[in-house]
């Protein structure tokens, strides 16, 4: 406790802090707390899992006092974000303040009953604006202005929504704007939207010296049946399985689950109460596998993650770095596991494309093929016209057709 003393937080924050059992304070935390309690606006490079929320929460809580109308607006890119931070900054302020989460997909006439109650909105831009057009939310007492996660607001097209709820924001304010990457885009939003804004860079929460990263080369044939034969096989705390589309979450999901594997699938088609009912059950141990798309692998605090797989390769490096940020964190080590068949090649060679990500190839071990429903997720894979068995021979010959295709594309 005594680096969060040296920040000079009141005793009651330190109370809290210390009951959460923070030992010492992240490297953003330790970087942006000093500078945000003496007042200055923040441009802050920063991943998923480093400790920003009770870096832009502490000048929040210990500034702001209980009125009668919303002084501080958090805007995040998806619902889970905003439900999470908002109940992260109750538990840091001891519900002293008054806080909303604000997102679509829920009842707007019970959000409206609550904003005149409210200290501290935390949404997503879309409802966000849509109260503003409503007229249910005004912006005039606004002190403190936090934008969580401004590139993958960018990444989910909110870019003209953000700029439009900036500017009916008070021009004298406190800005944080917090992002794992920093494009011409957010910078050119920093710049115009900031006032001499200290900029603050952090490593990635992500030790690579406990990350271990592998990539199998399958025949598409057993590209699912391999992640079972993992999944069997691994002794895994919490995995995370990634997909590109929501109906290869679907797939994966039912046909794993009709195998006996514990498994939930959570994607954006999902309503709300499903994937915050999904978000629990995982936090809570009662299912061991998560399926998902990218819109549970950038800012959602979820914990004891040992193994991450990427069942579909994302098309760029930074959604790589998001997806495997999962796991190998605080100290402790994981796994992020590639599975590659000829679709994946392209998305691969983007991945590499970031010469700090270093991939090592695994030798195929000997899978047995699985029977799948080709109708699950309402994804037409392919039948199998062969028995429940891939010999080793065959696996060598398809894998050595597959490794001369690697070879084509600098893999």
């Amino acid at each position: 406790m005594n680096k969060f003393k040296d920040l000079k937080l009141s005793k009651e924050l330190l109370k809290v802090i210390e009951e959460l059992g923070f030992n010492e304070p992240t490297e953003i935390q330790e970087k942006a707390i000093p500078i945000a309690l003496d007042g200055y606006d923040i441009i802050a490079g920063s991943f998923t899992g480093s400790g920003k929320t009770l870096a832009f929460s502490v000048p929040i809580i210990e500034k702001l006092k209980p009125g009668k109308n919303v002084q501080a607006l958090i805007l995040t890119p998806t619902r889970e974000l905003a439900e999470q931070v908002a109940n992260a900054i109750k538990t840091f302020s001891k519900n002293k303040l008054n806080i909303l989460s604000i997102y679509g997909g829920v009842n707007i006439e019970a959000q409206i009953k609550k904003l005149s109650k409210t200290d501290i909105i935390v949404g997503t831009p879309g409802r966000i604006l849509d109260h503003i057009n409503r007229r249910t939310l005004r912006l005039d007492h606004i002190k403190f202005l936090v934008l969580d996660e401004v590139d993958k607001m960018f990444d989910m097209g909110f870019h003209r929504d953000v700029e439009k709820i900036i500017k009916d924001c008070p021009k004298q304010r406190q800005t944080m704007l917090f992002s794992a990457t920093i494009s011409s885009d957010v910078d050119h939003l920093a710049k115009k939207y900031t006032k001499d804004a200290k900029e603050i860079a952090v490593n990635s929460y992500v030790d690579t010296s406990k990350l271990k990263q592998i990539f199998y080369d399958v025949p598409n044939q057993i590209k699912f049946s391999l992640l079972v034969h993992l999944l069997k096989k691994d002794k895994s705390d919490l995995a995370m399985v990634f997909c590109n589309t929501r109906r290869n979450v679907d797939f994966v999901a039912n046909n794993l689950s009709r195998l006996g594997i514990n498994s939930k699938a959570i994607h954006g088609g999902l309503s709300q109460n499903n994937r915050l009912r999904v978000l629990d059950q995982f936090h809570g141990k009662g299912i061991k596998v998560l399926i998902c798309t990218d819109v549970a692998a950038r800012g959602l605090d979820i914990r004891g993650v040992s193994h991450v797989y990427n069942y579909d390769i994302p098309s760029s490096s930074k959604d790589y770095i998001h997806r495997i940020g999962r796991t190998a964190r605080a100290g402790k080590e994981g796994i992020a596991v590639s599975i590659l068949c000829s679709r994946d090649y392209e998305n691969f060679s983007s991945v590499l494309e970031d010469k700090s990500i270093a991939i090592k190839r695994e030798e195929l071990p000997f899978v047995e093929v699985v029977k799948i429903n080709t109708f699950a997720g309402k994804r037409n894979t392919g039948r199998f016209n062969r028995d429940n068995r891939f010999k080793r021979n065959n696996q060598s010959n398809r894998h050595g057709s597959s490794r001369r295709k690697i070879r084509a594309h600098s893999f």
